[in-house]
């Protein structure tokens, strides 16, 4: 399974990004998808998951400024990120596991069985 992560670039504190994830020939919503990050020296760090339920989850240091979502007919997952600070610069992931991993698990990006190339978002203030 191939992931294609792409919409990283560089932009000013406060601003805006929205990344993609497209899963071709996969179908996205018999899958549990999510987004990771890196920053330099640190441990990659669970970001956002959608559920086919509606709902979401977020890392505390996201929630209020991302929202993630996906388009089943597009096969593709969305990261929308607002308010951005200088501490949000990572390379950012996204990952595609077996359906309904447990919420316990889905920070463990060794729940996760395909990763996307990365796409480095950086954030200057």
């Amino acid at each position: 399974v191939q992931l294609q992560a792409s919409g990283g670039g560089l932009v000013q504190a406060g601003g805006s990004l929205r990344l993609s994830c497209a899963a071709p020939g996969r179908t996205v919503s018999s899958a549990t998808m999510a987004w990771f990050r890196q920053a330099p020296g640190k441990e990659r760090e669970f970001v956002a998951r959608p559920r086919n339920s509606g709902s979401q989850y977020y890392a505390d240091s996201v929630k209020g400024r991302f929202t993630i979502s996906r388009d089943n007919g597009k096969n593709t997952v969305y990261l929308q990120m607002s308010s951005l600070r200088p501490e949000d610069t990572a390379v950012y992931y996204c990952a595609a596991g077996p359906p309904g991993i447990i919420l316990s698990q889905q920070r463990n990006e060794g729940a996760y069985d395909y990763w996307g190339q990365g796409t480095q978002v950086t954030v200057s203030s």
